[in-house]
């Protein structure tokens, strides 16, 4: 079983993207070998109401349900999010979360965003962080958005330590605390490899060896990104079998709590 943690339906504003849709998504992930993936909506991002994004990519993966799993994208600086957290946990089906504090114009270490995850915990659902959405080489003009600083990111589990997190589309994890091991953090995080390395600088490995085959999962970032070279760095990389296939889907399935459905 191969599941994607990291995966996006609807459309980025400077860019335009392909598989975008329900359809394109899964032609992707056939081709790739790809069972389930975990997917949200890149429209939210921008949209000035980030709910009108999360009902599109419902309705976008209704009849795809076995395989698309619909992470929500919340904005704890919006009037009403928590209603919209609500009804996209028990109305829409959401199993998780995606945050864009630098986007939505709020710091992880801010009140509204320990309520956002207390509340997201309360209802066990995974919150997904993406250290970066595009390489800001290729940014347009108009926009320069920071990544978020790992250092944040440790300060969030240290604080939520009953939370799940992932943090995606990271890279420098094991130079960070979050990489090393006997860091005192809760156990309770995990990186998705779709920046990291399998082999020059190995972080990929150095995470395994720092923190545990449990605590990395796939994340391709499709359709920004294609899903072979997230694949191929499991492939070339030193590890076993048993390893690799924590990496591939068994993480992730343990993540999301479907283990055995």
């Amino acid at each position: 079983m191969i599941v994607d943690l990291n995966a996006y339906l609807g459309h980025w504003p400077f860019r335009r993207l392909g598989h975008n849709d329900a359809g394109g998504l899964l032609a992707l992930m056939d081709r790739a070998g790809i069972d389930m993936a975990c997917v949200s909506s890149a429209s939210a991002i921008f949209y000035r109401n980030s709910q009108a994004g999360n009902e599109e990519l419902a309705e976008e993966v209704a009849d795809h349900r076995d395989r698309l799993i619909p992470f929500a994208v919340i904005n704890p600086t919006y009037a009403e999010w928590e209603h919209d957290l609500a009804v996209c946990a028990h109305d829409l089906g959401a199993r998780g979360l995606r945050l864009y504090p630098n986007y939505h114009g709020y710091a992880l270490g801010d009140a509204c965003c320990d309520e956002l995850i207390s509340a997201a915990t309360e209802r066990e659902m995974v919150v997904s962080i993406p250290v970066r959405q595009i390489d800001q080489r290729q940014r347009h003009w108009l926009i320069e958005i920071p990544d978020v600083e790992p250092a944040d990111l440790a300060s969030l589990v240290e604080r939520h330590p009953e939370a799940r997190f992932v943090f995606l589309n990271g890279i420098g994890f094991a130079n960070s605390r979050l990489g090393e091991p006997d860091n005192g953090l809760p156990p309770n995080y995990a990186m998705g490899i779709s920046r990291l390395t399998a082999l020059m600088g190995s972080e990929l490995r150095r995470l395994l060896d720092a923190l545990g085959p449990e605590r990395v999962v796939l994340g391709t970032g499709m359709p920004f990104k294609y899903p072979e070279p997230a694949l191929l760095k499991v492939e070339v990389l030193e590890a076993a079998e048993e390893e690799k296939q924590a990496i591939l889907g068994t993480n992730a399935l343990r993540l999301l709590g479907i283990a055995g459905e």
